[in-house]
This record gives structure tokens, C-alpha cells and sequence, in this order.
């Protein structure tokens, strides 16, 4: 079976059940295991029989990066339903395009998010339910956690390598946001080429992506690279401030780091004004998205690490 999920979940729940899949950052965080992963995706089957959502149809995630998002992407995959992780920062009016545009017909949402699209819900031509994660649940809507403990497991569908399996949204840099399809087999794909051959990922690495997984870098780096070795992934809400950066690095101990060069420079900067650098054992940093200014590579970035025995950094 070409299910993607079978690969970076089932098989890792049968390999390393207890093993944590993903943490979440700071005081009170919560982890999920392989095994509890595998478990909740495929409740999430369940919960979309129960809301008549069927195979081939998207649901829209609007959601912070939180245990709660690779449990639906997982198992939406699982369904056979295409899930299409969203930009948490952008405006209503863009919310509205991408509910137009995807067709979605169920929409997953974080709560400290919900305000943001709350008035544009009313008029959408195809979406039919929402369900919100966490927090107050507003008239209309679902709680989330009522109705993933609901729903009975489910089985995963077969799928072929080459058929979608879920969505991501462009930038909207030239213009208005772009739907682009991503196969079942691209994400073995890149795992066994950049993550294996190029980041060497291993199964004992701790990956701390400071791009969301909403993002295509931060979804190969954050999820499905860590996952294709049953590594560990550190999952973190907020924004990545320099500072909130250092604090999960020193608390979580991150073998891995992944940023962009404005956040490393920003972080070299408050290095340098502070006269501190985090305790981690880094032994490699990844950098995407621009070019990387000669001030902060390579011998700035390799002083983030201190505990490892030096930080490369593979733009």
C-alpha cells in the first residue's frame, strides 16, 4: 500500500510505539508517541465518517502547531480526505479566496485563531462544518476533542505514490495564494533524498523546526523528515522570536535547528548584545528561503552550539 501514512506512521508505531513522535515546546507541553499518533490518526478516519466527509475531499487546517495538527494530517491521509495546512498569518479576505478556491468542506481551526475568519464562515459556498481545537467552542462549530474521542478507528485507505494527498498554499507573492497538489509518494521521496542524504537524519535526533508546518520547508523539516527515521519533532506554537527560540533550544536540547537567515541574524544579534548562547547539542543548522549574509555564516551560527561538537549549516 502507497498510503504515505502506513510509512511514517503505522510502521513506525509498530517499530517504536513508545518512542515520542512530537513535543510540544515549554513548560506543560504535551508529547505524542508513535503508537498514540497512530491511535489518534486513525480515530480521525472515524471522525470523518461520522461528519460525512468523504474520500477526495479537502479539509482546511487552521491550525497552530500543536499535537492536535499532525494527528489531522495523518489522519486525513489515512482517510483518503486531503488536508491542506494553511498560513496562520494571513487576512480574513485571504481565508475567504483559499474556502473558495479549495472547495473545503471541513474546517479544522485553532481557537486563538478563530476570530480571525469568524466572519467570513456564514457565506461559504461548500464549506459545511467547522470544528474548533481548544478553547471555547462557538455556536456553530465543533469541538474538536469531543468529537475525535467520539469517533470509532478507523481503517486507512489504499492510495497509489502518485495520487494527492494533500494541498499546500503558495505564498501569494505573484499574486493571490496557489493551491499545489503534493503526491503520496513525494513525501518518501524527499525523505530519503534531502533529509537522508543531505541533513543525515537519524533516529536519534531531536528536530526543532522554527518554520511552521504549514510551510512546505517547514513540513519536510518538522514532520515528515523526523518521521521517516522515528526521530523526535519539537512542535512550537507561537511566533519565533529570537528569544522564545533560545528558551525552547535550551529546554528541549535540539539536535537539529531550522530557520531562515532574518531569524539566525536576529539571533546573532541578540547573542551579541546579550553575551549568551543556548546549551544544546546542535549538530547541524538548515537554512532555506534566502540567500544567507556573510556576517551570520558560518562562524556566527556555528556559536549557537555549545554542547555539540559544532554546527554546520547546509543552506
Amino acid at each position: 500500500m502507497a498510503n504515505a501514512a502506513i510509512r511514517f506512521v503505522a510502521d513506525n508505531a509498530a517499530a517504536r510505539g513508545a518512542k515520542t513522535a512530537f513535543q510540544e515546546a515549554g513548560e506543560g507541553g504535551r508529547a505524542i508517541t508513535y503508537g498514540e499518533l497512530d491511535a489518534q490518526s486513525d480515530r480521525m478516519v472515524g471522525l470523518y465518517q461520522r461528519l460525512g466527509v468523504s474520500r477526495e475531499q479537502r479539509a482546511l487546517l487552521l491550525c497552530l502547531d500543536t499535537i492536535e495538527l499532525p494527528v489531522i494530517f495523518w489522519g486525513s491521509l489515512k482517510a483518503g480526505v486531503v488536508p491542506i495546512p494553511i498560513n496562520t498569518l494571513l487576512a480574513a479576505p485571504v481565508y475567504d479566496a483559499i474556502l473558495r478556491d479549495s472547495r473545503a468542506k471541513i474546517l479544522f481551526v485553532s481557537a486563538a485563531l478563530y476570530p480571525t475568519v469568524q466572519g467570513i464562515l456564514a457565506d461559504q459556498p461548500h464549506l459545511e462544518t467547522i470544528v474548533v481545537i481548544g478553547g471555547e467552542t462557538p455556536e456553530g462549530a465543533l469541538d474538536f476533542a469531543t468529537e475525535h474521542a467520539a469517533a470509532d478507528p478507523g481503517a486507512t485507505v489504499e492510495a497509489s505514490a502518485d495520487e494527492v494527498a494533500f494541498w499546500l498554499y503558495s505564498s501569494g507573492s505573484t499574486g493571490a495564494p496557489k493551491g499545489v497538489k503534493h503526491v503520496h509518494g513525494a513525501l518518501g521521496a524527499t525523505a530519503d533524498t534531502y533529509g537522508a542524504q543531505v541533513l543525515g537524519i537519524r533516529e536519534d535526533d531531536v528536530i526543532f523546526s522554527a518554520a511552521k508546518l504549514f510551510f512546505a520547508y517547514g513540513l519536510g523539516n518538522g514532520m515528515t523528515f523526523p518521521m521517516s527515521v522515528g526521530a523526535t519533532a519539537i512542535l512550537f506554537a507561537g511566533r519565533p522570536t529570537p528569544a522564545d527560540m533560545f528558551a525552547a533550544i535550551d529546554t528541549e536540547k535540539p539536535t537539529i535547528f531550522c530557520g531562515v537567515p532574518t531569524l539566525y541574524a536576529a539571533m546573532v544579534a541578540e547573542m551579541q548584545k546579550s553575551g549568551t548562547r543556548p546549551d544544546a547539542p546542535l549538530r547541524a543548522s538548515i537554512s532555506a528561503g534566502e540567500a544567507t549574509s556573510k556576517p551570520v555564516t558560518p562562524a556566527a551560527i556555528i556559536s549557537i552550539s555549545t554542547a555539540g561538537s559544532g554546527l554546520d549549516l547546509t543552506a
